[in-house]
């Protein structure tokens, strides 16, 4: 029949039970199944999830082989804001991986502080790679790590830090008017190509270091002569 004549039929809302968990998921499906079957509306093709997507495609970040890849969606219905905010988690994740990983090559390499680490005599030697270092460190060692972290979460890494006047120039700018190395001296195209290798070595960092836990916790170590 036409639209007017569904509209006019009676849907007969108040006949379900209220109690009947079985009628609402059945008329739920229902109603899912027919609105899947529905045309857009006036020939439009577009919506504006697409189009704000659309506006992230070209990113830093997007790049070859993968392009823009979302599979989660998380950008489906972002603004830039939010958009940025991910991406300050990103790289301050991959910043944290990097240094995971280097960790990891600097203690397999046998590069340890002088010393001890606790009044018992426990030696930096003496503690191992990886999650066994959790058995070795000192509580109050691991209490100490845990603050410096928090020191450095609330204060200091931070793109607007130090009472700058303003956030970076770049969400992960931490820079905050006391470290540069020379970076305003760079040419745009170079300081989007090293915020892109950066990017890159981070999320390769991710990935690396999840594997590195995961591969020693099924007693399967990807270093030689094991963790």
């Amino acid at each position: 029949g036409s639209d007017s004549e569904r509209r006019s039929k009676p849907t007969h809302s108040n006949d379900a039970h209220p109690s009947s968990m079985q009628t609402v998921l059945a008329l739920a499906a229902l109603f899912s199944t027919a609105s899947a079957f529905m045309a857009p509306m006036n020939g439009a093709v577009t919506t504006p999830s697409k189009t704000v997507v659309k506006a992230f495609e070209t990113e830093l970040g997007v790049q070859p082989p993968l392009g823009f890849w979302d599979p989660l969606g998380l950008l489906k219905d972002a603004d830039q804001e939010y958009f940025d905010r991910l991406r300050y988690v990103e790289i301050k994740h991959g910043r944290i991986a990097m240094l995971a990983v280097l960790g990891q090559i600097v203690t397999k390499a046998g590069i340890r502080l002088p010393g001890t680490i606790d009044y018992a005599g426990t030696k930096f030697t003496d503690i191992p790679t990886g999650f066994g270092a959790f058995e070795k460190v000192p509580a109050n060692g691991i209490f100490q790590i845990i603050i410096f972290i928090g020191i450095l979460e609330l204060g200091v890494m931070k793109d607007n830090a130090y009472d700058s006047p303003g956030p970076g120039d770049f969400p992960g700018d931490f820079r905050n008017g006391a470290l540069d190395f020379g970076w305003d001296k760079f040419s745009d195209d170079v300081k989007m190509r090293k915020r892109a290798i950066e990017l890159n070595n981070g999320r390769a960092a991710q990935m690396g270091i999840l594997a590195l836990m995961v591969h020693e916790q099924l007693g399967v170590s990807l270093w030689p002569g094991g963790i």
